[in-house]
């Protein structure tokens, strides 16, 4: 069966309530054991729509790479923004989350009248913001953020597979898989390291499935 793809129907109607610029915003990155939680934030152009828009998880890398590209070209203002290993164990992956989201929008020129986010809200943004559950999956402009965070994130950690290849953050971009983990059992935790992590979460496996989604 295909899968429905988000739709404009959230921002079409904040749109019919005056809310001209309607941003979503949507982070990457919360369960993994490396790497930074990194946000998208995307004011979506309504007379250029893009087609086949899906929450990230949803789509193949190639499919992703494609849309970000299409995103980017024709949104009216992107921005991504991230909150590093060190930064995060110091507020807590929740927190960090939510900051980086704050960023991402913050960031946006011009400023959104609204923001949509998945889920949450944002604390001390001056603008009106509505959290929607399962954003991701049922908003056009929250599952662009996601495209292009994902996508801006997996680039940041192949760079950091270059810089050390020994964790193969490139395959697995810093999620909890049985070669993450294999390679944290022989090497130890690396400078691109979370340490907040409780260290049984590192093996709270079922059946050699790994914790996180690293698709």
């Amino acid at each position: 069966m295909r899968r429905a793809g988000a739709r404009r129907t959230v921002e079409n109607a904040l749109r019919r309530f005056g809310f001209a610029l309607v941003a979503g915003v949507d982070e990457v990155g919360r369960g993994c054991l490396a790497g930074p939680v990194v946000a998208g934030a995307v004011m979506l152009d309504p007379s250029r729509h893009i087609p086949g828009l899906a929450d990230s998880k949803l789509l193949p890398p190639a499919r992703r790479d494609e849309l970000s590209a299409r995103i980017r070209s024709n949104a009216l203002a992107w921005a991504v923004a991230g909150v590093e290993p060190e930064e995060i164990d110091r507020l807590n992956i929740h927190r960090a989350s939510i900051e980086a989201m704050r960023r991402a929008v913050l960031a946006l020129v011009p400023l959104p009248d609204a923001v949509l986010v998945d889920a949450f809200r944002i604390p001390a943004l001056p603008m009106a913001q509505r959290g929607i559950i399962g954003g991701d999956r049922r908003c056009s402009a929250i599952a662009a953020a996601s495209i292009v965070a994902k996508v801006h994130r997996d680039a940041l950690m192949t760079e950091l597979h270059a810089h050390d290849p020994r964790y193969g953050f490139d395959h697995h971009k810093g999620y909890a898989t049985a070669e993450h983990l294999e390679a944290l059992a022989r090497h130890g935790l690396s400078p691109a390291h979370r340490r907040s992590f409780r260290q049984p979460l590192l093996f709270d496996t079922m059946a050699g499935e790994p914790v996180g989604d690293p698709a």
